[in-house]
């Protein structure tokens, strides 16, 4: 958003709807960086702050899931990843905390929005599914049987290949 490029259409409404009326993030230390386990045995020590660069696109306070916490890191922008080892719950409520009254973005990846979908906790869920096969990786939907008992859907498809599902609470 702001920079040259891109188009026009469904995929840019569903891009500009991204940060609109959120005031705080939970994210999977995946989706965060791509180390697993505590971080000065990686090698990277606490320096890693993020794959998005001085000034990460949250502009909120964002509160990743990791069994390894470490200092909070603040960014330019306002954006200020603290590490948390929390249920889902415990950090719904960090972030609720953090949001005011604004709302909570669960902003994965798929075993975080698994286990906040398990636990009854997401109220609007946006999926984009795009036409390439991978073979590996995490399953979003594994163990949530009955889950369209609790959603409605919808599918937008779009001209660029991907399709837009949106559940939204009954």
């Amino acid at each position: 958003m702001g920079q040259s490029g891109g188009t026009t259409g469904v995929d840019n409404a569903f891009a500009e709807r991204l940060n609109v009326g959120f005031g705080s993030e939970v994210m999977g230390r995946g989706k965060f960086g791509p180390q697993a386990g505590p971080w000065t045995d990686l090698g990277t020590d606490d320096e890693w702050r993020g794959w998005w660069g001085p000034n990460p696109p949250f502009h909120t306070p964002v509160f990743v899931l990791t069994h390894h916490p470490r200092p909070s890191i603040e960014m330019e922008g306002g954006t200020v990843f603290h590490f948390v080892d929390a249920s889902p719950l415990e950090a719904l409520d960090l972030a609720r905390q953090a949001a005011g009254e604004s709302d909570v973005r669960i902003g994965g990846g798929p075993t975080v929005v698994r286990d906040f979908l398990a636990a009854d906790l997401i109220d609007t869920l946006h999926v984009v599914l795009v036409p390439i096969v991978l073979g590996r990786g995490v399953r979003l939907w594994d163990d949530l049987e009955g889950i369209e008992e609790r959603f409605s859907s919808e599918a937008v498809s779009s001209p660029s290949g991907v399709t837009h599902l949106t559940f939204t609470r009954k």
